[in-house]
């Protein structure tokens, strides 16, 4: 086999093929018998039809054609296998000569992982910086705030809604003209603290339960869906009920209450701590972010297209899921409010899929060039502790994918081990 290796645009390769003559005529007898397994002639038995019968028979173009699909497959598999070629997609086969008596030619087309020729990852990582943090005594009395309002005591009022008080709604939100349609959803907050566009809650109050409202407001001018922007909604809401909320008073007590403080002063410590623990991890993923921009901006290479449709595919997914299970509706009606197609939804991801496979890639260069490992007992340490969080462990095992498991953590690991080199002088 003779193999001419040529780069194409957009990280494809496309490879020209060339298997002798002679060693295509062995193709050529392989596909004759293989064709001729079942094949009848008078006075023979099935399968045993000699070859020159069998040949007229069948007929040489079937048996050329069957003969190709065999060199193809066989000579395609060895060339990537021992070019150590990373084909992400099926071959394009195109076919140049076929014919006994001559050498077999074809070419393959098929999109390669991009070379890519890293820069100087480490400086660019150290001229990271990382921002101090820290946590502000009302950070902390926000924290008390929410423990108190989450343990308070709710009483049935049987006078209207105040602000301040508990309620539970039912409501709809419409607006025909600009295709704003939700479906009927329940809530429970504290009114006048409710996060709703502004006029809604002070609708709400007076309101008694079992009441119901039809109400039109304003989107502000700077709401999150700019299509809604400056444009009327119609609603509908139906008080459930209103409860007076009784907060508990914080000191000592409060904090033991809660299971293993001593004292108010320990609760505040702990509030501190678990504060500062998320704001570490939320410094340190920015900064990871910045790192990977960095090197991505000192960089130029091509991605496969097929990379990126499989990530839009992959982000197209995971939305389904994400609105199936936290808004409890089909994907069409959530296509439906929002006036998109599924293909415009997937077209909306575009940079953000090219970005997070360009990410992947850069992580993959480095963890090569780095020779970073993932040992098999580091992979079951994270899957242990996966584990350790079910009542029964062993039907969690018999559930769980344990393959896909060692995958997913082999992956994490990975990744984790390149970070952590690449903050080594931050």
């Amino acid at each position: 086999m003779k193999t001419t290796i040529k780069k194409l645009p957009k990280s494809q390769i496309e490879i020209l093929f060339e298997i002798s003559e002679q060693k295509f005529n062995n193709y050529y007898q392989k596909a004759l018998a293989e064709l001729s397994k079942n094949l009848k002639a008078d006075g023979f038995r099935q399968g045993k039809v000699p070859q020159e019968i069998a040949e007229k028979q069948i007929g040489q173009g079937k048996i050329l054609n069957e003969a190709a699909e065999i060199a193809i497959k066989e000579n395609y598999i060895q060339a990537i296998s021992e070019k150590k070629i990373e084909a992400i997609d099926q071959p394009n086969i195109e076919i140049l000569k076929l014919a006994l008596g001559n050498p077999f030619e074809f070419k393959a087309m098929v999109p390669v992982l991009p070379e890519i020729d890293l820069s100087d990852y480490k400086k660019i990582a150290s001229q990271v910086r990382k921002r101090q943090i820290s946590v502000e005594e009302k950070e902390i009395e926000d924290g008390l705030k929410w423990l108190q309002k989450s343990r308070a005591k709710l009483t049935l009022k049987n006078q209207s809604a105040q602000k301040g008080d508990w309620v539970e709604i039912k409501f709809r939100a419409s607006n025909k003209e600009i295709g704003f349609d939700e479906p009927e959803r329940k809530d429970a907050f504290l009114l006048g603290q409710g996060g709703f566009i502004p006029g809604f809650e002070e609708k709400l109050q007076k309101m008694s339960a079992n009441e119901e409202k039809e109400f039109s407001l304003i989107f502000p001018e700077d709401y999150i869906k700019k299509e809604y922007a400056g444009k009327k909604a119609d609603f509908w809401v139906k008080v459930e009920s209103v409860q007076k909320m009784e907060l508990a008073e914080l000191n000592d007590e409060f904090a033991k209450n809660l299971g293993k403080f001593e004292n108010l002063d320990d609760l505040k410590k702990n509030i501190r701590q678990g504060l500062e623990q998320e704001k570490k991890m939320k410094e340190k993923q920015k900064v990871r972010q910045e790192i990977l921009d960095k090197i991505n901006d000192s960089l130029d290479f091509g991605i496969p297209e097929i990379l990126i449709q499989r990530e839009k595919d992959q982000m197209i997914e995971n939305l389904k899921q994400k609105i199936s299970q936290d808004f409890k509706i089909s994907f069409e009606k959530y296509l439906s409010e929002i006036s998109k197609s599924e293909e415009e939804l997937k077209k909306s991801f575009s940079s953000e899929a090219e970005k997070k496979v360009r990410n992947f890639l850069i992580l993959r260069e480095i963890g090569k060039k780095e020779d970073i490992k993932v040992s098999d007992a580091e992979i079951e340490q994270e899957i242990n502790k996966v584990f350790k969080n079910y009542p029964d462990i062993e039907a969690a095992k018999k559930e769980i994918d344990h393959n896909k498991l060692k995958m997913y953590y082999k992956d994490v690991i990975h990744t984790e081990k390149i970070f952590q080199l690449l903050e080594q002088n931050l």
